[in-house]
């Protein structure tokens, strides 16, 4: 893809799952990020954001952005629910990338290929300029070659591996190799593990952004001083330690309300295993825990956010 920025604008850390900010800020942070040369955001339905992007695309001619965004669609109709509803909410012709979301692997993928037959459909309208997957493990990564609708794999690249379904660090690093090579465009998420390697983040963003078979690094920013300091370790600067300061030193939790039902939906979302049911309510481990903040979204009586 011509032109695309290497780092990508993660946007559901704007999103309502994880940031209950000011929407106007919100919009500010993504046009920062533009002005800064960041032109590639990643979204998603189970986001809720596209009114932001929607927002932010006004100003802006829409060639000049690349958007991806994705969904859980598993047949025709939903397939087109999904297509349908971006357009309209993001107010565009098109979509630059569209993924299936959370791909564990081939048959995975097989279970929704009727979903994939009418994207394809979309595809062949131009409405889909390139489609893929994302996901959280190897195997996947290793199937989508098996693929040919599959142009884009986004997918877990970290130092530690945190966050990796179903394998280690260098284990990823292969099957990307192997992807890329069969040329997929290759996507890499969470180089921050979900903030759990925030105490050195120069190192973790330079670990992922050596790796030359990765095309983009989408990171969520929440605001003007994190897009800055990705932006200085993109350029290979060093931070000052005010920047690097103001971004690390907020940490950050998933918080369970005390008003817990124990209903355990959380829990069966939860995909890092990071989530279990004690005395009848949901705890966290935070050493498993990536702040995905998807269990949020399974949660009836909204008692689980990130703080």
């Amino acid at each position: 893809m011509k032109n695309i920025s290497k780092l990508c604008f993660g946007t559901l850390a704007l999103s309502n799952l994880q940031n209950k900010g000011e929407f106007i800020n919100k919009v500010d942070v993504l046009n920062y990020a533009y002005e800064k040369g960041i032109n590639f955001y990643d979204t998603a339905e189970l986001y809720d954001n596209y009114d932001i992007l929607n927002a932010f695309l006004k100003s802006k001619k829409r060639e000049s952005i690349y958007i991806a965004t994705k969904s859980y669609a598993y047949n025709k109709e939903t397939a087109k629910y999904s297509i349908e509803k971006a357009l309209k909410e993001l107010n565009t012709d098109y979509i630059d990338i569209f993924m299936l979301h959370e791909q564990d692997n081939g048959n995975n993928f097989m279970g929704h290929y009727e979903a994939v037959e009418e994207f394809m459909k979309y595809k062949q309208k131009g409405v889909i300029n390139k489609f893929g997957i994302s996901t959280h493990t190897v195997k996947a990564v290793v199937d989508s070659v098996q693929f040919k609708e599959i142009d884009v794999v986004f997918t877990i690249v970290n130092k530690t591996g945190i966050g990796i379904n179903d394998g280690t660090s260098s284990q990823m690093i292969e099957a990307v190799k192997v992807a890329k090579s069969k040329g997929k465009f290759i996507m890499a998420m969470k180089p921050y593990g979900g903030g759990h390697l925030l105490s050195d983040t120069k190192k973790a963003f330079d670990f992922v952004n050596d790796v030359k078979e990765i095309d983009s690094i989408a990171i969520g920013m929440r605001n003007r001083q994190e897009v800055d300091l990705n932006l200085c370790y993109f350029d290979g600067n060093t931070a000052s330690e005010e920047l690097k300061n103001s971004v690390n030193n907020v940490n950050r939790e998933l918080n369970i309300a005390y008003w817990c039902v124990g209903c355990g939906k959380c829990i069966k979302r939860c995909k890092q295993n990071a989530l279990s049911l004690v005395d009848g309510k949901c705890q966290v481990n935070m050493e498993r825990c990536v702040l995905c903040s998807y269990c949020a979204s399974e949660c009836d009586d909204f008692c689980i956010k990130i703080v």
